[in-house]
């Protein structure tokens, strides 16, 4: 194996594990606000967050500089065409995470995954706070992670659009102490899985990292209008 590829292998395992292990960078927020750690409230955990995931954002970006003005250009210059793309395999995984919803629903006595109820909780608290986490900062750190990084390590267009997707929906559900909700990888990892298409396809991360921007922003958005 070349140099170089080991050396991508390797900035992609780098990748995963600075997202996995970011939560240890709470102790950064909790000592700037001197949060107490004994009485911690679900604006707390928000600010936290959000905080957290300002900082995995500066170091995603501080570890792909190089890579994100490139590919910028590569954007700038092909935007409506990229975004055309995007947008098309965006429907195509809404469209299968809706029905994969719903199946689960009818099969399953779940109502949610539990992850989704830890989200709605904390646009409950601090609805305009998740509004930039949710929509903004996330999309950046997750894009940049489970479709950038994941493709350093798979080059096979749909091994590596099938590892991210499902890597990503692995996440979204790891810890649950229900089995049944395993399941929601699939609607999940469908979202993941074609923004790696998308990502594959337009030789930019900025197509997808939008089209998860607006995905999110219009979920947390949906969830304060029903307030």
């Amino acid at each position: 194996m070349k140099k170089e590829r080991v050396l991508e292998i390797c900035k992609g395992l780098v990748t995963f594990l600075i997202f996995y292990f970011s939560s240890y960078l709470q102790v950064i927020p909790i000592a700037i606000f001197n949060i107490d750690v004994n009485n911690y409230t679900t604006t707390d955990l928000a600010i936290v967050n959000t905080f957290t995931d300002l900082i995995l954002v500066l170091i995603l970006i501080i570890l792909y500089f190089k890579e994100l003005r490139k590919e910028f250009k590569t954007f700038k210059d092909n935007w409506k065409m990229n975004m055309d793309t995007a947008f098309k395999y965006w429907f195509l995984g809404l469209m299968i995470m809706c029905i994969s919803n719903i199946a689960i629903g009818l099969i399953t006595s779940l109502g949610t995954s539990s992850n989704e109820q830890a989200v709605q909780g904390l646009i409950n608290s601090t609805p305009y706070l998740m509004l930039f986490t949710a929509g903004i900062l996330a999309p950046i750190a997750e894009e940049i992670t489970f479709r950038k990084g994941v493709s350093k390590i798979f080059k096979n267009k749909w091994v590596y659009a099938t590892a991210s997707g499902l890597i990503f929906g692995f996440l979204h559900v790891m810890g649950s102490s229900n089995p049944l909700e395993y399941l929601y990888i699939i609607p999940y990892g469908s979202l993941g899985f074609f923004f790696a298409l998308t990502y594959y396809d337009t030789k930019s991360i900025y197509p997808s990292i939008i089209m998860h921007a607006i995905h999110n922003s219009a979920l947390v958005l949906l969830s304060i209008i029903a307030l």
